[in-house]
C-alpha cells in the first residue's frame, strides 16, 4: 500500500485514474468541491473507490468544517456554521456550546456517511490568538486551550456517532502563524514554555486515532525545518510531548509553505515520521512520482491505519439530521439573544 492519500480529478474516475489507483493502492482518497456535484453522483464515486480493491473500510476523506471550509455545498447539502459560533456560545453557556457543537457535527457526519465519506478533516484544534492569520480565523474553536479541547472533543464525538472519523489538526498548532501556509512558510518564534498552550488541546485528545501535521517552523524546536518535515518535531513533540500515537498525515503536501518537487517533499515527510502523505490536487504526474518512491506502509503505520478503519461504522441510532439541526439552532439562539 502506498502511504498516500490522493485526490480525484472530477466527478467520476477516468480510465487512467482507475488503473493508476488499482496499481498504486493508496491508503485513501480526498474529495473536493470538484468531486461533489449531486448525491447520486457522489455516492457512485465513493462506491467505485471502494470497489477498486474490494474494501468496505477505506479512507475516503473530505474537508467539511462548515463556514468557509465546505466541499459539499448547498443547495444539494446543508450549510453548517464555522467554529466561531460555538466559541461565542461558550462565552454564554459552555455546556450548551458543547451540545450544539456535538449536534452540528453529528448532523454533518450523517450527511457525509450517506455519501460514503468515512473521514472528515475536522476539527481544527488550533488555539486562536490576536495575531492568528485569517486562514484559521473564524474556523477556530476559541482562544483558551481548555475550551478548544472541549469543543473539539464534542465535534469528534458527533462525527463518531455518525460513523465518521474526525481529525486532530494542525499539530502541533497553527494558532501562532501570521501567514497562510497555503502561500508561504510561517515561522513561529514563541518559546518552548509559551508553546505549551498550543499543544495542550492536542495532548488532551491524544488518544484519537487520526491527526494532521502543520507546515510551520517552530524556532524553539527546529529553527530551519517545518514540523511536517522535522524528525525532531514529529518524534519529540507530536509523538513525545503530545503523546499522539495515531495515524499522522501531512497537511497538503502541495502547499507553498514547502519547497522542492512533490516527490522530494513526500520522501522527507515520511522520513521525518509522518505515516501518510496527503496529496490533494489530482495531478497524475505528482501522484505517480509519489508512488514511484517505492515507499510502502510500515507495520506500525498499518496498525495505526487499522485503528482508523476500526472507528468507521454505520451511524448509531438517534435523532435524524433535521432533529439535530433544530437542537443546534435552539442552543445557538442563546448566544444571539445575548448579543442583541
Amino acid at each position: 500500500m502506498t502511504p498516500a492519500i490522493f485526490g480525484i480529478a472530477g466527478t467520476a474516475l477516468g480510465a487512467d485514474e482507475r488503473a493508476f489507483f488499482k496499481d498504486a493502492d493508496p491508503a485513501g482518497y480526498i474529495l473536493f468541491a470538484r468531486n461533489c456535484e449531486s448525491k447520486d453522483q457522489l455516492r457512485a464515486l465513493t462506491d467505485e473507490l471502494r470497489a477498486i480493491h474490494g474494501r468496505d473500510r477505506l479512507v475516503i476523506s473530505i474537508d467539511q468544517e462548515g463556514g468557509r471550509v465546505a466541499r459539499m455545498k448547498p443547495p444539494v447539502w446543508q450549510a453548517y456554521p464555522a467554529g466561531e459560533v460555538f466559541a461565542a456560545l461558550w462565552d454564554v453557556a459552555p455546556a450548551s456550546a458543547i451540545e450544539a457543537a456535538r449536534a452540528n457535527a453529528e448532523a454533518m457526519g450523517r450527511e457525509l456517511a450517506a455519501m460514503g465519506v468515512t473521514v472528515d478533516f475536522h476539527a481544527p484544534f488550533d488555539v486562536r490568538r490576536p495575531e492568528t492569520d485569517d486562514v484559521i480565523g473564524d474556523r477556530a474553536l476559541g482562544s483558551d486551550p481548555l475550551q478548544v479541547a472541549a469543543l473539539g472533543r464534542a465535534v469528534l464525538d458527533g462525527l463518531g456517532r455518525a460513523g465518521v472519523v474526525g481529525c486532530l489538526k494542525h499539530m502541533p498548532g497553527h494558532g501562532r502563524a501570521t501567514c497562510d501556509s497555503h502561500k508561504e512558510l510561517p515561522h513561529v518564534a514563541a518559546s518552548d514554555a509559551e508553546l505549551e498552550v498550543d499543544i495542550e488541546p492536542f495532548r488532551t485528545l491524544a488518544a484519537h486515532p487520526l491527526g494532521m501535521s502543520a507546515h510551520i517552523v517552530f524556532e524553539a524546536w527546529d529553527a530551519t525545518v517545518p514540523a511536517t518535515l522535522s524528525e525532531m518535531v514529529v518524534r519529540d513533540i507530536i509523538r513525545g510531548r503530545i503523546g499522539f500515537d495515531g495515524l499522522l498525515l501531512t497537511d497538503d503536501i502541495d502547499m507553498q509553505a514547502l519547497d522542492g518537487a512533490i516527490a522530494e517533499r513526500s520522501r522527507r515527510a515520511l522520513a521525518a515520521g509522518c505515516d501518510i502523505v496527503l496529496n490533494c490536487w489530482a495531478r497524475m504526474e505528482d501522484q505517480q512520482a509519489i508512488a514511484d518512491l517505492g515507499k510502502t506502509m510500515s507495520d506500525q503505520s498499518a496498525r495505526r491505519l487499522e485503528r482508523v478503519h476500526a472507528a468507521m461504522h454505520p451511524p448509531s441510532d438517534g435523532p435524524d439530521t433535521d432533529e439535530l439541526l433544530t437542537k443546534r439552532d435552539a442552543l445557538l439562539a442563546l448566544a444571539e439573544k445575548r448579543a442583541a
